[in-house]
């Protein structure tokens, strides 16, 4: 019979292996790390909800879970033939490369500057203060990685998807990161000065003690997010705030048009010599913002 013992004991195994502490994995899970603590130590056990993502966060089968577990990839096994499969020429075959993937991967201290068409080579790795300067990585698809301290700068990550990763002290200065998504994501800590944030939407997660100066904020969505320790600047246009909680929040110089703001609080945003446009100006009214430090723009 599978115990909590058990559960907490492939927790502590599966999150070793990814090498993130019990307070990382609780940041993904938006939980306290005590609670991380108490399953590892048997003393209690995630719900089914929980376990789900749990696996999507710690790289493994829903079945590493269960009492019998076995890996999902047996070695023996041999692909069934293919019905009228072409024969391959020797030029052929010597024209194929195999495909490089560095997924659930450990990279320290590693230069990938300069590379091109990563896609998914990355997921669910853990990575540590790598370069990736300069690199095409539009079209990147991330899942349950841990990137901490790595420098993204004048980088294309463009059309990328970043899901259920934690994000700590990167740089992601002047990089191009338009219609970009990052879902049930932890970022903290990074650089943004001078990226196009054009389109992104970041949603379901934590967005904390970050710089975006002169970022490029057009048409950016932030939703369901925790926000917090952030000064926003420059032009904000048609951007999209929806159920988010803020605290430590600056405007700060900063020109907002047709920018919707559909939360609960507004009260703890601090907005400092700022202008707004009437529709932008009406929606913060209506979540009780306090706006002396707004100017309405003439029509």
């Amino acid at each position: 019979m599978l115990t909590t013992l058990m559960i907490g004991n492939k927790i502590a195994e599966a999150r070793k292996k990814m090498n993130i502490s019990q307070s990382q994995l609780a940041e993904h899970l938006f939980i306290s790390s005590q609670a991380v603590g108490k399953w590892e130590r048997g003393e209690s056990m995630p719900d089914i909800i929980t376990i789900n993502r749990l696996a999507e966060i710690l790289g493994v089968d829903l079945n590493y879970f269960s009492e019998n577990f076995k890996s999902a990839v047996n070695e023996t096994a041999q692909p069934a033939p293919l019905v009228n499969q072409p024969v391959e020429t020797a030029s052929e075959k010597k024209q194929k490369k195999p495909g490089i993937d560095m997924s659930r991967g450990n990279w320290q201290d590693a230069d990938f500057s300069g590379l091109k068409n990563l896609n998914e080579k990355f997921s669910s790795s853990n990575m540590q203060r790598c370069l990736f300067t300069g690199s095409d990585m539009s079209g990147l698809l991330l899942k349950s990685n841990n990137i901490e301290s790595c420098d993204f700068s004048d980088s294309d990550i463009s059309n990328s998807y970043i899901r259920s990763s934690f994000l700590s002290k990167n740089t992601f200065k002047l990089c191009s990161l338009k219609e970009s998504e990052f879902s049930a994501s932890y970022i903290s800590g990074c650089d943004f000065s001078g990226a196009d944030l054009s389109n992104v939407v970041i949603k379901s997660g934590g967005f904390e003690k970050n710089i975006i100066t002169n970022a490029v904020l057009n048409n950016t969505s932030f939703i369901n997010t925790q926000i917090s320790d952030i000064i926003f600047d420059g032009t904000i246009e048609d951007c999209h705030f929806e159920n988010c909680s803020f605290t430590r929040v600056t405007f700060q110089n900063a020109t907002l048009t047709n920018t919707f703001f559909k939360c609960k609080s507004l009260k703890k945003i601090q907005f400092i010599e700022c202008v707004a446009d009437k529709l932008t100006y009406a929606f913060l009214k209506n979540g009780k913002a306090d706006l002396s430090g707004i100017t309405v723009l003439a029509s």
